[in-house]
């Protein structure tokens, strides 16, 4: 079955920091080097707080107990098919964090360090959304190869803060 279009991506947060995965394992991934969060791809049929629960437990080992909606992120690129994302943070869990997820290298980095990673532009737009909104976002981001050219939050041009 071919992949959809619409996918998941969760922040879990632990004392002060986030689970993140640094992706250097998967051959011809978008993501190649960069440092994002744990999700993926739904399935057929599959709702966005199954395939966050699926998606999580594949790539960490943990079972989800408290999650939140924070966004939903359209990345548009003249390079790949349009891509409607969920974003998810989570701040309870249980289980063992995995030592050998196919994906990339999961690491627990503190807040204050984020931006200090090699992180997609559009990324650091939605962390700083994450710290200023507390309700529901939609993010647009339009990327053209690497480089973001347009960003539209809430259906209005946005030029905050990315840093």
């Amino acid at each position: 079955m071919n992949k959809t279009n619409l996918t998941t991506l969760c922040y879990i947060e632990h004392d002060g920091c986030y689970l993140m995965m640094h992706r250097v394992k998967k051959k011809n991934d978008i993501n190649q080097g960069k440092w994002i969060g744990v999700g993926g791809h739904f399935e057929h049929d599959e709702s966005p707080e199954e395939c966050l629960l699926r998606e999580t437990y594949e790539e960490t080992g943990f079972v989800l107990d408290s999650f939140h909606l924070r966004g939903i992120i359209t990345f548009q690129s003249d390079h790949w098919q349009t891509e409607y994302m969920f974003l998810y943070t989570a701040d309870a869990f249980h289980g063992t964090l995995i030592k050998d997820c196919r994906e990339g290298e999961l690491r627990w980095i503190h807040k204050e360090n984020m931006f200090e990673l090699p992180l997609w532009e559009g990324d650091r737009i939605f962390f700083r959304l994450m710290e200023m909104k507390k309700t529901v976002f939609s993010l647009k981001l339009r990327y053209e190869g690497n480089k973001l050219i347009e960003t539209i939050l809430d259906g209005t041009p946005y030029r905050g803060s990315n840093k």
